[in-house]
Order: structure tokens, then C-alpha cells, then sequence
């Protein structure tokens, strides 16, 4: 039995606030937070067998016959692909099958094609998966769609941490380990989706925060999109990894991370502003050692900015471009037209968001 003939979920967006990189490796905590930008996907019953989809992004829609349990004829969305394949696999397990669907995409968290590193992948991959499910009458916790979700992302790219997915799954501000995805997909492959969903995930965990009190939360866009993807190979490709530059990054981020874990549940504002001052210091120090190019001159100037009027500021994510964040006094709120216009001056454009506390939804 399905569900309803036409099903809508959005996810929001994320941010992340420190424990970039670091979350890479199985473990390692992040602090991040959902935003009021979401991407939005409707499931209908479709015409054809196969699955067609259709995105505010894209083309126009795009038809993908089923062929020996995987989607075929197109790569423009691969993670609404992978989505929707691995509903198929928990569902032929469960002795079910995906009848024919339309899906159809559209997005805030991009604007005139361009994406403002807001995680949109993560929230794709999140909406997709509970909405199929739903109208394929499945129903997931929580945690399964995150499950599900994630198992679908790491088939298309291993070295993701998920924890753009995590945000999308349960919103708000979160505490979040991402598990060996190594682990996962092969625990996968061995015994499929359903057992994937009940079984121990090594290293991973994720716990609500409380928001942080008398804070309000800037953020600017720097306009030149940059690949997590590449960048985080990028980094993985050089001997960084496992020197003692790597030791220290990893290490200094950790405690960071939990310095400021305690201080969003004690309400310590300056606690929590000073460990985003560090987080930012540990990139410049990652940076400096790697070469990566985290810090463009965009993002320097977002921090410089934030920093004169009283803020605390870093970029949020892989860097390279896309966003930075800032937290601010929020008397600060009422009176943002200082920040905004000096951060336009050095080609920053602000974005109006706010934090989301809601994650995927109808």
C-alpha cells in the first residue's frame, strides 16, 4: 500500500560553527546549525515507469529508467538519484518496490544558479529520502533518514562527514560525530539497507544544543562557490594527514569543540565567542602549513570586519570561498547596517538568514 499520490518535505541548510576538517575522521566532533534556507522536493506518482525529476536548477526534467536496481539516464542530481535508490533497496528488502515517480526540486539555498554553500547536498539527499519514503508508505525515525540519507551520500562521495545531513535530519544546533563511512557502506553491501539501519555505526553520534543566549548569528556570502569535495581530497592527498601538523590540527580542534559544547549549555557567551576566535586560528594555522586557499581575501576581510565592530567571525565549512559566519552581541541586531555595509565594501554580500530549529518537514 502507498502513501499519498503527492508528497512535499523540505530540509533546511546548515552552517558550520567550528570542527570543520577535523569532523572528516570518524569521531570528531563539529558544532553546526540549521538555516532558514531550505531545499524543498515534492514526490508525485508518475507517468512512466522509472523515476523523473525535474529541479529549479537543472535543464528540465530528466528521465531515469530503472535497470538492474540502480537509476539510469542522467547525472545531473546524483544525490536525489542515490536517494531515491537506496529507499528502492531498504523497500526490495522490506519485498516492496518503487512504483513510478515524478520528483520535482527547488531550492533557497542557491540564487540565479549559484550555490552559497549552505550545504544544499545534505538537504537534497534528506528531503529526498523522506519524502520517497513517505509516499512509498515507509515509515523512518528520525535517525533512520538520517541513516538512509547518509548511506546515500557516501555512495556517491566516501569522504563526506555527513554532518550537513545530520543538520538537515534534526535542525537547530547540534553536537554531531560522524561515523566511518568506510564501515557503513561496507556494512551495506554485506547485509543490506535494513540491517544498516540498526546496526552500531563506530564513532558516530549526534545531541541537540541549546542556542546560544544573547547571540545573534551574521552571515556573509563571499561569492565564489568552493568544492567541500575537492578540497577536503585535496587536503587527504597530501602527507598532511597523520603528521604532526595533522596531530595538532585534530587535537587543538577537539578541545576547542568541547570548550564550546559546555559553554552554548552554560550559557557562557564569551566562552562561546572565545573558541570561535580559536577555530578561526586553527584554520589560519592549517592554512599556513597546507596551502589550501581556505582563507580568500573575502573571507579574511568577512572576519577582519566582524571582528573591529565586536564580533567573533571564521569562514564556516571548507572555505575557499562560500560563506563565513559571525557572532555578535545581539544589541548588535537591531542596528547591522555597519557590518552589512562594510562587508559589501570588501564584497561580502550578507545573507538573511537565521538560524532554522526545525530540521526536514512537510
Amino acid at each position: 500500500m502507498t502513501g499519498p499520490r503527492t508528497v512535499t518535505r523540505r530540509a533546511p541548510g546548515k552552517l558550520f560553527v567550528a570542527g570543520e576538517y577535523a569532523v572528516v575522521e570518524p569521531g570528531n566532533q563539529a558544532i553546526l546549525v540549521a538555516v532558514d534556507r531550505y531545499i524543498t522536493v515534492t514526490v508525485s506518482d508518475g507517468a512512466a515507469p522509472g523515476v523523473v525529476v525535474s529541479s529549479d536548477i537543472g535543464a528540465g526534467p530528466v528521465h531515469h529508467p530503472w535497470q538492474d536496481g540502480r537509476l539510469t539516464g542522467g547525472t545531473g542530481t546524483p544525490h536525489v538519484v542515490a536517494a531515491v535508490e537506496t529507499v528502492a533497496r531498504l523497500l526490495a528488502e522490506r519485498g516492496r518496490s518503487v512504483p513510478p515517480l515524478a520528483v520535482s526540486i527547488s531550492s533557497t539555498l542557491h540564487e540565479d544558479g549559484r550555490k552559497f554553500g549552505l550545504g544544499s547536498s545534505g538537504a537534497v539527499t534528506v528531503a529526498t529520502v523522506s519524502a520517497v519514503a513517505a509516499h512509498c508508505g515507509l515509515e523512518l525515525t528520525a535517525e533512520e533518514r538520517f541513516r538512509t540519507a547518509l548511506i546515500a551520500s557516501a555512495h556517491i562521495d566516501p569522504k563526506g562527514s555527513g554532518g550537513d545531513i545530520a543538520t538537515s535530519t534534526w535542525g537547530g544546533w547540534i553536537a554531531y560525530r560522524a561515523p566511518d563511512r568506510d564501515v557503513v557502506l561496507d556494512l551495506t553491501r554485506r547485509q543490506g539497507v535494513e540491517e544498516a539501519l540498526r546496526a552500531p555505526w563506530p564513532g558516530f553520534s549526534v545531541r541537540r544544543l541549546s542556542p546560544p543566549r544573547n547571540l545573534c548569528l551574521e552571515v556573509g556570502w563571499t561569492g565564489n562557490p568552493a568544492s567541500t569535495t575537492s578540497l577536503v581530497t585535496d587536503l587527504q592527498r597530501r602527507t598532511w594527514r597523520g603528521s604532526p601538523a595533522y596531530r595538532k590540527y585534530v587535537g587543538a580542534t577537539g578541545e576547542l569543540v568541547h570548550a564550546a559544547v559546555i559553554a552554548l549549555e552554560d550559557g557562557d557567551t564569551e566562552g562561546l565567542l572565545r573558541q570561535v576566535r580559536r577555530a578561526r586560528q586553527e584554520l589560519v594555522r592549517l592554512d599556513d602549513e597546507v596551502r589550501l586557499g581556505i582563507f580568500t581575501p573575502e573571507l579574511t576581510a568577512l572576519c577582519a570586519i566582524a571582528e573591529r565592530v565586536g564580533g567573533a567571525a571564521k569562514p564556516s565549512g571548507a572555505g575557499g570561498g562560500d560563506c563565513g559566519i559571525a557572532l555578535l552581541d545581539a544589541e548588535a541586531r537591531y542596528d547591522r547596517s555597519p557590518l552589512h555595509r562594510q562587508w559589501a565594501a570588501a564584497g561580502v554580500l550578507p545573507l538573511p538568514v537565521s538560524p532554522a530549529t526545525e530540521g526536514v518537514e512537510e
